[in-house]
């Protein structure tokens, strides 16, 4: 259930575009950036890393996608999610070469984003089962800052999987052709994230080259920092505040990465 307190400083309204209506939360003035929660949903983390992006002058969007807002991170939660999102139409989970079709919704709703505070254009970023979808949401010019943040489709074990981007070939083509005419795509994943194999980030640096900024944090046995072997989400329940931290640098850098490309 939906906390009042949890989502202080929020302001809920409603978008819709294509048919869908869902509901929104914002907070902050300035650029806008449009996040896209993880699994289960909007979890109190994601709400924390939100106002950690409004104080750095950012106007955030947080659409509802999936899950009960509000409820924190569980095993149970997680499945209730999936089990949600598998049934879901608007989720393409385990196939190679497509996009999910609410990346569209969700163009819609960068463009509204963007005419309601203006700048540049809008970063997004995408974490997790969302992960992705920040790089096919870059097809549109209005998209001038994506993030994937552990992107984690298609899901897989096979080598093809593993690589695939989660963009058909026309969306592809637009991104390079974006990333030639200077946007910058920025990606963060712990190297030992099953969930988000480094094949992928292997196959976007031999796309995307130096339009690329691959951010990825020792996860491994015996790490100096401690991560665990299962650690996953970067930017919320990954996140461990130390000075100096892999993590807390790569929050910085996010922040720098809106920040530069967002600045009118």
């Amino acid at each position: 259930m939906q906390s009042s307190e949890l989502f202080e400083g929020f302001t809920q309204d409603t978008f819709s575009a294509l048919g869908k209506s869902r509901v929104v939360y914002r907070i902050g003035t300035g650029p806008a950036v449009v996040v896209l929660s993880e699994m289960p949903g909007i979890t109190p983390s994601l709400l924390t890393f939100a106002r950690t992006v409004a104080a750095r002058g950012m106007s955030v969007t947080i659409p509802h996608l999936f899950g009960r807002d509000g409820e924190a991170a569980s095993n149970k939660a997680f499945l209730r999610t999936f089990r949600e999102v598998c049934v879901s139409r608007e989720f393409t989970l385990f196939a190679t070469g497509s996009s999910s079709r609410i990346t569209k919704w969700l163009n819609e709703l960068a463009r509204h984003e963007h005419e309601r505070c203006g700048g540049p254009g809008v970063g997004v970023i995408g974490m997790c089962l969302t992960g992705g979808f920040a790089l096919a949401m870059m097809v549109d010019p209005v998209v001038v800052a994506p993030v994937l943040s552990q992107p984690s489709l298609p899901i897989g074990r096979s080598d093809k999987k593993r690589r695939d981007l989660a963009l058909s070939e026309e969306q592809k083509a637009a991104v390079l052709a974006r990333a030639a005419n200077g946007v910058c795509v920025m990606g963060a994943r712990f190297t030992n994230d099953k969930l988000s194999p480094a094949d992928r980030f292997v196959h976007l640096r031999e796309v995307l080259g130096d339009a690329f900024i691959g951010v990825e944090i020792d996860s491994s046995e015996g790490n100096s920092w401690g991560y665990p072997l299962d650690a996953h989400s970067v930017f919320t329940d990954g996140q461990d505040g130390r000075d100096g931290s892999p993590t807390t640098q790569a929050m910085a850098q996010l922040l720098e990465f809106f920040q530069t490309r967002l600045a009118s």
